[in-house]
């Protein structure tokens, strides 16, 4: 049976807390990267094979990034379950924060359906190279036909939002975090759900759970950083919840070898993570999708080309 080294678990754990967050799909990048280096590494690295840890090895790097994004917005997380309970215990939706906690519920139901459905089966079917550049490719021209829609006026106006929130949202008193989730909160229940249900297409490895729920975001009415924000804020209870499912893979005995690898790997993926969405939440203040669409694109092209000739 193939083990994983500590060189192998760091570096994976450095490349899931950036790919998971960045809109360029954590799942195509680690089937991808250990293809293209080959070698014992590929072998060590093969989600689909028998035996291998890589598997319960990923769910705890996934495990490492989601705590990231809850030091991350630990604020944000204390108001919205202060905003759930008092929701639930006054039976009354009056506050942004309330507002906002159910449509983090609703928005996370269809993923969960669709995740418990469709997991294994994806994986196990898609989970190879060629498809996952074929998808990271794909994933490229989804970031980008949402941004070329954007600019054509096919996005709708900024959800919940009207010029004087947007001057406040920059105003020195104005706190940006409450301002940004006061614009999500805007959104209607139906257009949270459809942002969620967004992320079911990242079962498919290549494509972006954050790419995919930002990009309908944006064309939702969400401006590029309300957008990021609310998918960091979706991604945090998916990935919890899958790990939670997935993790008595790693109290298996057969992979007690893999646990001191998996330990460095994971306090690299908190560290990337956090970085990640430290620098992500400021770069989308300012700029857009279409970066990441190109980088997608022509990696995955140039992925397809090269592990098939």
């Amino acid at each position: 049976m193939s083990s994983l080294t500590y060189v192998e678990s760091v570096g994976v754990g450095l490349l899931q807390g950036v790919t998971e967050l960045f809109p360029v799909s954590s799942l195509g990048h680690s089937i991808l990267i250990p293809a293209l280096i080959g070698g014992q590494t590929q072998a060590d690295l093969d989600v689909t094979a028998d035996g291998s840890p890589y598997l319960a090895v990923l769910v705890g790097l996934h495990l490492a990034t989601a705590l990231a994004l809850v030091v991350f917005f630990r604020r944000d997380w204390i108001r919205i379950i202060r905003g759930l309970f008092s929701s639930i215990r006054n039976r009354e939706v009056s506050s942004p924060d309330q507002k906002l906690a159910w449509l983090l519920v609703i928005s996370t139901i269809p993923v969960g359906i669709a995740g418990l459905a469709l997991d294994h089966l994806l994986r196990d079917a898609l989970g190879k190279p060629t498809p996952a550049a074929a998808f990271l490719a794909l994933n490229g021209l989804v970031l980008l036909g949402a941004e070329r829609l954007k600019r054509g006026g096919s996005g709708r106006r900024r959800a919940g939002q009207h010029p004087a929130a947007h001057a406040s949202a920059h105003s020195p008193d104005a706190d940006p975090a409450l301002d940004s989730d006061r614009r999500i909160a805007g959104l209607s229940y139906r257009q949270g759900a459809w942002i969620g249900a967004a992320q079911i297409l990242a079962l498919f490895p290549g494509i972006s759970r954050s790419g995919v729920t930002m990009s309908t975001g944006v064309l939702r009415g969400l401006g590029h950083e309300d957008a990021a924000r609310f998918s960091f804020l979706l991604a945090t209870p998916v990935i919890l919840a899958a790990s939670a499912l997935k993790l008595p893979e790693l109290l298996k005995p057969e992979n007690a070898a893999v646990r001191g690898p998996l330990l460095a790997g994971s306090l690299a993926a908190f560290v990337a993570g956090y970085v990640s969405v430290r620098f992500l939440t400021k770069y989308f203040e300012t700029r857009s999708l279409t970066p990441f669409a190109v980088y997608c694109t022509v990696a995955g092209l140039g992925c397809l080309v090269w592990l098939n000739v």
